[in-house]
C-alpha cells in the first residue's frame, strides 16, 4: 500500500512544483510560501479535526515534539528555497537538482537510523545524483 501513497505523492509534488512556478511568477517567493503554507495548516488541521485526532496531541512524548519541531523547521526552509529557486529558476532545472534530497535522505537514513543501503539503493542513488548533476547545466 506505501507504495501507491508513494507515487500519489510524487503526483502532487509535481503538481506543486508547476502550481507553485505559475504562483511566484508575479509576487515575493517568501509570501508565496507563507500563502501555501497556511493552505497546508488548514487543510491538515482539519483532516485531523475531521479523525478526532486532536486529543491524541496529550500523548505525544516530549522527543517527538522535538523531532516533529525540527522537521517542521526544515521543512519550511526547504520550501522558501525551493520557491526562490523556482522563482528565478526553470522547473526542467530547479526540480531535479531539489530531488538531490533523495540521496542525501539515503545517506541520511543510512548514518542515523542504521538502514540498510543495498547495491540496487546504490545505483539508484548514484543515477539520481547523475541526473541531478546533468540538470545544473544549460
Amino acid at each position: 500500500m506505501w507504495k501507491y501513497y508513494a507515487l500519489l505523492s510524487a503526483f502532487f509534488a509535481a503538481l506543486t512544483t508547476i502550481f507553485a512556478k505559475m504562483g511566484v511568477k508575479d509576487i515575493n517567493s517568501d509570501l508565496a510560501t507563507a500563502v501555501r503554507t497556511t493552505i497546508i495548516l488548514f487543510i491538515t488541521w482539519g483532516i485531523a479535526l475531521a479523525g478526532n485526532h486532536v486529543s491524541e496531541a496529550k500523548y505525544i512524548p516530549s522527543h517527538t515534539w522535538l523531532f516533529l519541531i525540527l522537521s517542521g523547521a526544515a521543512t519550511g526552509l526547504s520550501w522558501l528555497f525551493y520557491f526562490k529557486a523556482l522563482q528565478i529558476g526553470d522547473v526542467a532545472h530547479v526540480a531535479p537538482v531539489d530531488k538531490l534530497s533523495v540521496v542525501i535522505t539515503i545517506c541520511l537514513s543510512f548514518l542515523f537510523l542504521k538502514e540498510p543501503v543495498n547495491g540496487k539503493v546504490i545505483i539508484g542513488a548514484l543515477l539520481i545524483t547523475a541526473g541531478s548533476i546533468i540538470m545544473l547545466y544549460k
